[in-house]
């Protein structure tokens, strides 16, 4: 191990602990109104919300593989890689915030188009961050792995512990995956983006609030996906 494979090492150690620990009590208390709001909606509309997010999240994925021409990365330092992938965040965060500005300033309608193209935006990167590493995401358990990320990043305490034990214990975890949990992955980017995306549709002030959102989604999204396939690659 050279030494920056021993810096990162180090920086991976330091994000576990951050990823296990308990979030904000504002954080906490914004969750648990969010929950109580969404036991009030009925079973039926949770089932067809769901329903939607997993086909659009597998038709997405499906697209990304077709529209990502980069291929796996199968030779390289752990620091070329770094420094590939962090080049590829600037540009997606760049993407992001020119569409969440574009569509945040054109109201409700348009605001509300920005959930599935951001998504478009944030699964496509996941793709190129795969590749970057030398993961191929022909496998379909790479897929899985690319679906983890995302919903490390985007959840609340419990279900991100749940995560982060599954991605350290990938090798292991992987065989007895077959599919998401799709009921919980939704519910959980929903409340993890439900306050930033409902200022994006205040009129006049949409546009700000889409750029920084995306921006910050986006942002940590990159950190997710780069600490995931660092301590998949030094595991090895």
């Amino acid at each position: 191990m050279d030494d920056y494979e021993k810096k990162v090492l180090e920086e991976v150690q330091e994000w576990k602990t951050n990823m296990y620990k308990k979030s904000s009590l504002l954080q906490r208390l914004s969750k648990q109104a969010q929950t109580r709001m969404s036991n009030l909606i009925p079973e039926k509309a949770h089932r067809v919300i769901s329903e939607s997010i997993k086909n659009m999240v597998k038709a997405t994925i499906l697209g990304s593989n077709i529209l990502t021409t980069s291929k796996p990365k199968k030779n390289g330092s752990l620091m070329e890689r770094d420094r590939i992938l962090n080049e590829k965040i600037e540009i997606y965060r760049k993407t992001a915030v020119v569409e969440g500005a574009g569509t945040g300033a054109g109201g409700i309608l348009l605001g509300l188009a920005d959930f599935p193209l951001l998504l478009s935006i944030e699964m496509k990167f996941l793709f190129e961050a795969a590749h970057t590493y030398g993961f191929d995401t022909k496998d379909y358990s790479e897929r899985l792995f690319i679906l983890h990320i995302f919903q490390l990043a985007f959840s609340s305490d419990e279900t991100r512990r749940e995560t982060m034990y599954t991605i350290e214990n990938w090798e292991k975890e992987k065989n007895r995956l077959v599919d998401m949990d799709w009921r919980k992955f939704q519910q959980e980017y929903r409340d993890y983006i439900d306050l930033v995306k409902m200022l994006q549709l205040i009129p006049g002030l949409g546009a700000a609030f889409g750029a920084y959102a995306n921006y910050q989604l986006l942002d940590r999204l990159g950190e997710t996906a780069r600490n995931c396939y660092r301590m998949r690659l030094l595991s090895q």
